[in-house]
């Protein structure tokens, strides 16, 4: 079983080597990046390249670690004793099984994605160690040890917004997505428009990256962004002469694409006011 990445996702040779290499120790791959670098969508490409199904767990910052193992419903049992309901002598009617126990009970291997880790509480990563080390959990309520029957391969994605615990991060194989260079963007482009015009990709990418380099900038544009302006520009006909900005520093065509907040509008447009007093 190995992932060499698939027609849909560009895997660099570092990426590669830090899945196959979670899957052989069979330890969760903590995969961390900028937002919009692929994270959540390489585990998708992961179960697809290995021909295996995908359970997605999307962490909020009201997630426990318990709903990922089970919940129990106490209210409804309570409410259906009430009401003379024959399922209350069933305790695991009132049981609802969370995303660890479907991977652990499925019958194949899975890919477990949880994704955006760091939005949960910092204790959230610590009460998940036992269960991902085992693989395995108990349930209090009907008494019975849910063990899973093939290992699922464990994708964690993190933004970097909290820092995990150090027990945590033992436990994981550990990636930094980094920001693709110009070729590799290049080639993640053809996949998702496929035959655009090399010159016109030369000059959007050209500036794409120089508005990224820009100090001062509070959100740097990602993967995810720089695909939407180009289908922007595709959607627009523009030639690679209609990106041409006023001065230097001037605001790029269908900026709304790139730039997501008030401070860097503003901060482009400032560039653009002195560039045009500077001639």
């Amino acid at each position: 079983m190995k992932f060499e990445g698939t027609d849909a996702y560009v895997a660099t040779d570092d990426l590669t080597v830090a899945v196959n290499a979670a899957v052989t120790l069979e330890r969760p791959l903590l995969v961390k990046g900028e937002p919009g670098t692929g994270k959540t969508e390489l585990a998708r490409q992961v179960a697809r390249g290995l021909g295996l199904k995908m359970i997605e767990w999307n962490i909020k910052s009201t997630t426990k670690a318990q709903q990922g193992l089970y919940e129990y419903d106490a209210v409804s049992r309570l409410r259906d004793s009430q009401l003379g309901d024959a399922r209350v002598h069933d305790v695991s009617n009132y049981i609802r099984k969370g995303k660890l126990w479907e991977a652990f009970e499925a019958d194949e291997k899975v890919v477990l994605l949880i994704d955006e880790i760091d939005k949960a509480d910092i204790e959230f990563p610590n009460d998940l160690l036992q269960e991902l080390d085992r693989m395995e959990f108990h349930v209090y309520e009907t008494g019975e040890t849910i063990r899973a029957r093939q290992r699922p391969i464990v994708i964690i994605t993190s933004n970097n917004e909290k820092e995990l615990p150090d027990a945590f991060l033992r436990r994981c194989f550990f990636h930094y997505i980094r920001f693709p260079d110009i070729e590799t963007m290049k080639r993640i482009v053809e996949v998702h428009h496929p035959g655009i015009k090399e010159q016109l990709l030369t000059t959007a990418l050209t500036q794409f990256y120089e508005i990224r380099d820009q100090s001062g900038l509070k959100k740097k544009p990602s993967t995810s962004e720089v695909l939407d302006w180009l289908k922007l520009l595709l959607a627009e006909d523009l030639a690679p002469e209609d990106l041409k900005r006023e001065g230097a520093d001037a605001l790029p065509k269908l900026h709304g694409a790139l730039l997501k907040n008030e401070q860097d509008v503003h901060l482009f447009e400032r560039l653009a006011f002195m560039a045009r007093r500077g001639r």
